[in-house]
């Protein structure tokens, strides 16, 4: 048994070893025969090129097909009139081993010939994600930014943050200064090539800045705007209005708040500007009032006279466009206190002294005739007719003057000192219940309506005099 078994191993072995030497011999051939028709059994490498997405070809040397667009840009920039020139074309050599080249480099030159696209070597200005446009160089676009900054900030005064940006400024009253100008949005260059028609000079640039670029907004509509209006106001006409509203007629009515889309130029950037003033400002004084009992209600008198103070305000503000936006207070040192005016009025009250405060004489009534020019004379009062009842009342707090008859005039009349500078007198009465010196608190009763004395009629003359002199009674009522 066992003998067999080794038998059976020795014969597998032998067809085993068989097998290899016949796989190497067939695989020894096989290269041999490529190997003579290649290069001796050497593997090459070539490379196969692309610029972009399009095949040119193959070649061994990748520095041929990089010195031949070296060569092309470097004829362009000696004949070029102060641009220089560059592509932006994806330049790709994929490797490939082989055991024979045969590549044709002319005609790979003669294909890249007709692809490559050579052009001006641009810096391009971009504020956010917004491009402004291509310049023929870094400074040209630097420039254009310095000079739109210039439309709203001395050029001596950027000159100046330029070379002393961290340097701070001492200021005298009445000064001011410029600390920092910037813009509202982030900017940044790139270099990209572009053909010379797209570039921008300066001039064109900062116009373009100026101007802004055309933007869709919504305007709500408020009291009198009209079509007309509102396409007026955005530089449009009313059928491009129209075309931006689409639904919207030309004999349409407008709501009120009702929003239409319209479109406006609006800035690239805003030009953002911090200025610092140290100014001195006046403090007004104010009027302050005090009350006390020791005055009469009605009397007044100064107990301080107001005086202006001074402060220096160190002011900070912010300004976009040439437009102040925001103003903030840094800093403040008094430099004179103010002084408020003070004033005390009164508020004692007795009964024989009047308020200021007149009351209506009679229980309801109308005036019947006005105080002023009647039939030729003056009328130096008013006439209340109609009332609820014929009681006649003080119209202020007072003590009685006088109590009198006049046949001819006032017939039965009364006459109150309200002890204030103020009297008042009630004729045409039919009868008086006051005494002379009485005290009368404002709406005693001091008599019946009548029509005593020379009078057309039952109705009460009421009277004001103030410091000797006749009023229209309705002034102080």
């Amino acid at each position: 048994m066992q003998g067999n078994k080794k038998s059976a191993y020795s014969y597998a072995s032998l067809l085993l070893l068989t097998l290899v030497i016949g796989i190497s011999s067939l695989t020894v051939q096989s290269q041999t025969v490529y190997a003579d028709s290649g290069d001796q059994g050497k593997l090459l490498t070539i490379y196969h090129t692309y610029l972009d997405d399009e095949y040119l070809g193959s070649t061994k040397d990748r520095s041929i097909v990089t010195q031949y667009i070296n060569d092309k840009i470097e004829e362009k920039n000696e004949n070029a009139d102060g641009y220089t020139y560059g592509y932006d074309q994806e330049l790709n050599f994929i490797p490939e081993r082989v055991f024979y080249e045969d590549s044709n480099v002319d005609q790979l030159l003669a294909e890249l010939d007709q692809v490559l696209e050579i052009d001006i070597k641009a810096t391009t200005l971009q504020f956010g994600d917004r491009t402004l446009g291509h310049f023929a160089s870094e400074e040209e676009a630097e420039q254009a930014l310095y000079e739109y900054k210039s439309l709203y900030v001395d050029e001596e005064i950027l000159d100046r943050l330029s070379e002393n940006e961290d340097q701070d400024v001492e200021l005298e009253v009445g000064e001011s200064t410029i600390v920092d100008v910037t813009l509202s949005e982030e900017v940044t260059t790139s270099e990209s090539i572009v053909s010379e028609d797209e570039l921008l000079t300066v001039k064109e640039a900062v116009e373009l800045l100026e101007k802004g670029t055309l933007e869709e907004l919504i305007h709500e509509v408020s009291e009198g705007d009209t079509l007309y209006s509102i396409a007026k106001e955005y530089n449009l006409s009313e059928d491009q209005l129209l075309d931006l509203n689409k639904g919207l007629d030309v004999d349409d009515f407008l709501q009120l708040d009702q929003e239409l889309n319209v479109t406006d130029y609006v800035p690239f950037v805003d030009v953002i500007v911090y200025e610092e003033e140290l100014k001195e400002k006046t403090i007004k004084f104010e009027q302050k009032t005090e009350k006390s009992d020791e005055l009469y209600r009605g009397d007044s008198k100064k107990k301080q006279a107001g005086q202006d103070g001074k402060k220096e305000v160190h002011l900070a503000r912010k300004k976009v466009n040439g437009q102040t936006v925001d103003t903030e207070i840094l800093d403040e040192e008094v430099l004179k206190e103010v002084q408020h005016e003070i004033m005390i009025e009164g508020t004692k009250v007795i009964p024989s002294r009047g308020t200021g405060d007149f009351a209506w004489p009679a229980v309801g009534g109308y005036i019947s005739s006005q105080y002023g020019s009647r039939w030729g004379s003056m009328h130096k009062g008013i006439d209340i007719a109609g009332p609820s009842n014929r009681n006649i009342v003080a119209s202020d707090n007072g003590t009685v003057e006088k109590v009198s008859n006049d046949a001819n005039g006032y017939g039965n009349y009364i006459v109150i000192n309200h002890n204030n500078g103020y009297k008042t007198l009630y004729a045409h009465l039919a009868s008086t219940s006051v005494n002379v010196g009485q005290t009368v608190p404002k709406g005693t009763e001091i008599g019946v309506m009548g029509t005593t004395g020379r009078s057309t009629g039952i109705h009460l003359h009421f009277e004001v005099i103030k410091n000797g002199s006749n009023i229209d009674p309705m002034d102080a009522l």
